[in-house]
């Protein structure tokens, strides 16, 4: 079992920093009222080419919309970290607390990695408070997307928070989405 995983974005320097301290160049980051959103490509990574995600502290949530190599798809729309995340002025310091959500626009939601999280606060790694409050904003953005028909921009929408998205090439197929 690993501990806590961080991402670090450095605005400035405009660079993403994963827990393993491998610095990635960023193509865009964009600062709102809500939150931080960034989009680069994915280097030497098979599975899938560009990622974008917006990091919302206020909701202890990571947002992140993957773009994936041909044979590669996931049924996924969006794919939700919860997590705590921590402004410094231009630097964000973002620390998962092992529960997922992913999303399927208009269908459902699946909370996943729960297996990791109970791993996790067994052996101490995510103490006590940590992980009450990762299981009370898991719940919230379920709950939300439920009470929204599972569409994350409605229930975003609701709290003032609209989110905006690099657009694909005209050859990139959006992800795999379940007809309405």
């Amino acid at each position: 079992m690993h501990p806590p995983k961080t991402a670090h974005f450095d605005v400035p320097a405009r660079i993403n920093i994963d827990t393993k301290g491998i610095e990635r160049a960023v193509d865009e980051y964009r600062l709102t009222p809500f939150g931080l959103y960034m989009s680069r490509a994915m280097i030497n990574r098979p599975t899938a080419h560009w990622v974008q995600s917006w990091l919302l502290p206020e909701l202890g949530l990571c947002v992140t919309d993957w773009w994936w190599n041909p044979g590669h798809e996931r049924d996924q729309d969006f794919y939700l970290d919860v997590c705590e995340i921590v402004r410094d002025g231009d630097r964000w310091l973002l620390t998962d607390h092992y529960l997922d959500i992913v999303v399927h626009q208009h269908c459902g939601a699946e909370l996943i990695d729960v297996d990791e999280f109970v791993a996790a606060v067994a052996l101490g790694l995510l103490d006590p408070a940590a992980a009450e409050s990762a299981m009370l904003r898991a719940y919230r953005a379920i709950d939300g997307l439920a009470a929204h028909g599972h569409d994350l921009n409605a229930w975003l929408a609701g709290m003032g928070i609209v989110l905006s998205w690099k657009e694909r090439p005209a050859a990139e197929p959006a992800s795999p989405s379940p007809p309405p």
